[in-house]
């Protein structure tokens, strides 16, 4: 039995983050997963062995090995991981834009990659972990974990306004232009505080978060009308759904609903 909960940590760390969460017993018959992107970063701590293991997308005999505590960049590409490392996780799921307080640099530099947390917080990381093991409930783990994302913020707390303007337009409005009037920069220098902040060009962020609408509305019903779909999502046609729809996920809209398991953005790959 799989036990998953989630913790929403307190200001000002909620500025920044959506959820904690915990995920304990996750074992299931297939041996990976193809992990679909949703523009966010991710914390990942593994609470049974300290390896990761994230696979070439195309072969998966070549695979990199990260240590237990794993940064996954805001990414605009699915990754494959395998499901042994998932079996007793827990992790911290940041808003868009919400890593800038604790990381050293900016975020585009994470995108589309992983990086061991290590490699950031330097022997800080590992001494996380061991604590989070130390303790034995969930309430407590989330505690050290809170405990230690408080400690790493550092000043300029504030995200920078064009890009906190640009996240509450973009859930309306995908026009970048209009964007950039209001906000009085040029697109140029827009992309550019943008992709800093939260790791992806404006456009590919927007096109994203539209992949991740499709995959809610996916997930509402058994009958799913494609043509409604992507009418109701912004696409200018089937052809241009399908085509954005494989760009993310390395599947066809109608191979992603006969594969697609139990978990949002999680799709088993069963040989």
């Amino acid at each position: 039995m799989t036990l998953f909960l989630t913790y929403r940590p307190k200001p000002p760390l909620s500025e920044y983050v959506n959820i904690f969460w915990l995920s304990e017993g996750y074992k299931p018959p297939h041996k990976m997963e193809r992990v679909l992107p949703d523009g966010h970063m991710e914390l990942i701590i593994n609470l049974e062995e300290d390896t990761f293991n994230v696979y070439d997308q195309r072969n998966h005999e070549k695979f990199k090995k990260y240590r237990g505590s794993l940064i996954a960049g805001p990414h605009s590409e699915y990754v494959v991981i395998d499901t042994s490392s998932q079996s007793s996780t827990m992790g911290v799921h940041f808003k868009p834009g919400g890593v800038f307080p604790f990381f050293k640099l900016p975020v585009n530099e994470l995108c589309n990659v992983h990086v061991s947390l290590e490699t950031l917080w330097g022997n800080k990381a590992n001494h996380m972990r061991e604590q989070i093991l130390e303790v034995k409930t969930p309430d407590a783990k989330f505690r050290v974990l809170e405990r230690y994302l408080s400690e790493a913020l550092e000043s300029p707390l504030e995200l920078h306004p064009a890009v906190a303007f640009a996240l509450e337009k973009f859930k309306d409005s995908s026009d970048i232009l209009d964007i950039c009037e209001q906000i009085n920069l040029s697109p140029r220098r827009f992309i550019q505080v943008f992709k800093e902040a939260v790791g992806l060009t404006p456009k590919r962020f927007c096109r994203v978060q539209r992949f991740q609408e499709v995959l809610y509305l996916i997930e509402q019903g058994k009958l799913v009308d494609w043509t409604s779909i992507a009418i109701e999502c912004g696409y200018y046609d089937q052809a241009h759904f399908i085509h954005d729809f494989r760009s993310f996920s390395g599947l066809s809209p109608t191979t992603y609903q006969a594969l697609r398991g139990d978990s949002h953005n999680h799709v088993p790959i069963r040989k």
